[in-house]
């Protein structure tokens, strides 16, 4: 009877156990974020180390559209600064004078004269809306995504027929993106990103290259 009684217990015991590990596994691979009603306008501005690695590693055109440009520290600064004539433009307005505000991007129809490649951090909650519009408008699209990004059935339109260059995937997880802001702790983010380039005239597979933000 004893030893039923143990046997009993110690398959209990194990069935609790590998609960709680795959508990902890489960919640280890989840990435944390917070509820879309706390992420307003999705304004979490570009690192710029980012952008500089990218520019270490693309040769892009002169004239540039950023139209998601927040306030202009991630992607749009660190461009003009490499000497880059770059035309900013969100729907929410940041304030500078240097920049076109209260426009939406996805009510666009063309892209501003001159301009040969759309380079920005879409809004996650519309960014398949945004790469599709984007390679509509021009014929250089570059976004900074989720690596994420890459999978998915329905996305095979944008990923395997528009002329998907280049990946770029960072070997170090880039410093976290914070909300607009944010006063909290800093740190490294829990997703992993990557620059993905399209090009209209590609017609080969897409290549894929672990580049660092750190120089």
């Amino acid at each position: 009877m004893h030893t039923v009684l143990a046997a009993r217990q110690l398959a209990h015991l194990d069935v609790v156990i590998t609960t709680v590990i795959v508990m902890a596994l489960d919640h280890s691979c989840q990435v944390q974020r917070s509820p879309l009603s706390e992420r307003g306008d999705d304004a979490y501005m570009t690192p710029p180390a980012a952008t500089e690695a990218l520019l270490r590693h693309v040769q892009l055109p002169r004239r540039l559209w950023e139209p998601a440009c927040g306030d202009g520290t991630g992607i749009l600064d660190p461009l003009r600064a490499a000497g880059h004539e770059v035309i900013g433009s969100d729907l929410v307005d940041y304030g500078r004078p240097d920049c076109f505000w209260r426009r939406d991007f996805l009510m666009e129809r063309k892209a501003p004269d001159g301009c040969e490649a759309i380079l920005t951090n879409p809004p996650y909650k519309l960014v398949e809306q945004f790469v599709s519009h984007a390679l509509d408008l021009c014929p250089r699209v570059v976004m900074l995504l989720r690596l994420a990004f890459l999978e998915s059935e329905r996305r095979c339109a944008i990923l395997e027929d528009r002329g998907l260059q280049r990946i770029l995937c960072f070997r170090k997880r880039l410093p976290m993106m914070h909300r607009r802001g944010w006063e909290g702790r800093k740190s490294n983010s829990g997703m992993a990103f990557a620059w993905f380039v399209w090009d209209r005239s590609h017609t080969g597979p897409t290549t894929i290259q672990r580049i660092s933000w750190e120089r």
